[in-house]
């Protein structure tokens, strides 16, 4: 069975996901759409103070419809985010792509940002500790291609946009984690 990691946390286990070419003996997608936010957020809920609803761990097998429909969708409309990206509206920040990485056998999907068109593709900085892809490191500077880019996201005034494989994560935790998720990170799904 091959493990797929949504970071922060997030885990889904199965055999494969449809949109990797690649043959692989783990896989994981790694989702740090609320890693991204906690490194500048209140105190943690562990000191007993308020704050952020901290990552946990849920499994979804691999082979979840709605998860390949995500990607697909965030893959169709790159071109949308980017315009977006390029020449932000006020109010808009947190621009963030979500890239496939490979190595020994395995494959992590890891937010990337800040990040950069260039003439090959991008460039950017990954924003997440890989868990299997292990000649990466958060902080890293990485390249990627078009072909690599699994999702996208930024925020408009506090809300979320985009994001699409974080959204498919709420319909698989229990509905008060997934409200937690949209209050504290300004989700719309």
């Amino acid at each position: 069975m091959e493990e797929f990691a949504l970071h922060s946390g997030f885990t889904f286990a199965g055999s494969s996901v449809r949109c990797m070419s690649l043959p692989m003996k783990t896989t994981s997608l790694i989702f740090t759409a609320t890693s991204i936010f906690l490194a500048l957020s209140a105190p943690t809920l562990a000191q007993g103070q308020v704050g952020k609803i901290r990552d946990k761990a849920y499994n979804i097998s691999s082979q979840d419809a709605e998860m390949d429909a995500a990607i697909t969708k965030a893959r169709a409309t790159l071109d949308d985010f980017l315009k977006i990206q390029a020449n932000p509206p006020k109010g808009a920040d947190e621009f963030k792509l979500k890239v496939m990485f490979t190595g020994g056998g395995n494959s992590e999907h890891i937010w990337v940002t800040p990040f950069q068109t260039t003439k090959t593709g991008f460039k950017g900085t990954l924003a997440g500790e890989p868990r299997y892809v292990t000649r990466l490191s958060n902080g890293q500077n990485v390249t990627f291609t078009r072909a690599d880019i699994t999702d996208w996201g930024y925020t408009l005034n506090g809300k979320q946009k985009g994001s699409y494989t974080v959204c498919v994560m709420f319909n698989h935790m229990p509905a008060a984690d997934a409200n937690r998720y949209r209050r504290d990170y300004g989700f719309e799904c």
